[in-house]
Order: C-alpha cells, then sequence, then structure tokens
C-alpha cells in the first residue's frame, strides 16, 4: 500500500530522510513517532506529493508518487485522507457543510453527497451537530467533523497528523476509537504523534524516526528514546 525504497531528502545540507526502507500493507495501522524535527513532517510530505524526493522511490495506493506529473498530483491525493491537529474547518459552513465541500471538489453528483454524508457523520458519532456550525462545538467535536471530512470519499489511505494534539486525553481516547473503527473498515492508517500513552496503549507497529532514519520499526510501546 505505502513503500519507501532508498528514498532521501535534503534540505541543503540538513537531512530530511536519508535512505529510508519501509513497507506498510494494506490495512495496517501505524504509529510514525520521533522527536521534533526527526523527519516525520518530511515522510508525509513526500507521501502526498508535496515535495521531491532527492533519491528513492515512493508507492503510495498502488501509485508509484516519485515520477508522478504535477497533472496528476491532484488525482494522487484524492487517496490520501489527512486529518490535522487544528481541525482546520470552514468556519461558515455546517457540520453537514464541510463534509459535503470535499466531495463537491471532485463534483460528486448531489444525491451521492445527500446520502453518504449523513453516513460518515453517523460513523463518527456526530450525526445531531449535522447543522451547526464550528464555533458551536467542542473540540473533540471539531475533530470529529474533520476526520468524517477526510474519509468521505472513501480513501484507501488516512494521514493523521497529531490528530489528539489539542484534545483532553478521554477526548483523545474517542477519537482514537474513532481511528480504529475506520481502520477496521479496511483504511490503513498512517499516524504522527508524540503521545506515549495512546501509543502504549493501541499496541500497533511504532515507526521511529530520530535524524531523519528509521531507527526503530516493531509492534508495541512508545520507547523513551523514540
Amino acid at each position: 500500500m505505502i513503500e519507501f525504497k532508498n528514498v532521501t531528502k535534503m534540505y541543503g545540507s540538513n537531512v530530511g530522510v536519508e535512505n529510508i526502507d519501509i513497507t506498510i500493507e494494506k490495512g495496517e495501522f501505524v504509529f510514525l513517532v520521533g522527536p521534533s524535527g526527526a523527519g516525520k513532517s518530511t515522510f508525509i510530505k513526500l507521501m502526498l506529493k508535496e515535495i521531491e524526493a532527492d533519491e528513492g522511490t515512493i508507492t503510495v495506493a498502488d501509485r508509484e508518487v516519485t515520477s508522478l506529473s504535477n497533472r496528476l498530483v491532484p488525482q494522487h491525493r484524492r487517496n490520501i485522507g489527512i486529518v490535522f491537529q487544528d481541525f482546520r474547518l470552514l468556519p461558515k459552513k455546517t457540520v453537514f457543510e464541510n463534509v459535503a465541500f470535499a466531495m463537491e471538489i471532485l463534483h460528486a453528483p448531489r444525491k451521492v453527497i445527500k446520502k453518504q454524508v449523513p453516513l460518515m457523520l453517523s460513523l463518527v458519532g456526530i450525526s445531531s451537530k449535522a447543522n451547526q456550525y464550528p464555533h458551536q462545538l467542542s473540540a473533540g467535536e471539531q475533530q470529529r467533523v474533520a476526520i468524517a471530512r477526510a474519509i468521505v470519499n472513501n480513501p484507501p489511505v488516512l494521514i493523521a497528523d497529531e490528530p489528539t494534539g489539542n484534545l483532553d486525553p478521554d477526548t483523545a481516547e474517542e477519537i482514537m476509537n474513532i481511528l480504529q473503527t475506520i481502520n477496521n473498515r479496511g483504511t490503513t492508517i498512517v499516524m504522527v504523534t508524540h503521545a506515549k500513552d495512546i501509543v502504549d496503549r493501541m499496541g500497533k507497529r511504532v515507526v521511529a524516526i530520530n535524524k531523519g532514519k528509521i531507527v526503530r520499526d516493531a509492534e508495541g510501546a512508545y520507547r523513551e528514546d523514540d
């Protein structure tokens, strides 16, 4: 599903990632951990083709990304949902409209939108908030909307970039349960996090990056040296 082969990205003399080799299978849930500046953001940006690799090849959802023309990049990104720490909802649109917007930009028929959006709102447990605006929601509710928006087009891959960073522990656990449900439906998830308690509780595959290199790749807990 996701494969990096000998991937290197430099920023002048500074290392983004160096000689990265990793395969993430379809349906896996992987935590990407490491200190600030370790290379996690570079890894994500390379997946999205926001930046170009200097060396190596990258495959995402069976599409070879490194040789992709600029014309095909938007099509590639439709295969990847992304959830951010800061939600990034449209303040003047309702919950329903925020989620629908992700389908509208792909020119989905209105009939399909009216059917699909409520399904996603139900999946993330926020159906009753469909007609409310982001400022009327709690942080946890806003993140639920952001997740619904990220998966409404059924992307095979979901990137969650510190999705619990602005949430209290109980709400963070609720969000993780939602992500687990999405993963159970077959979506491959790559989650960037510093939340040791979440990583330890989930018991998933942990890929630790430091100074641009993968220093650990194993199932289990978040180690203090990650």
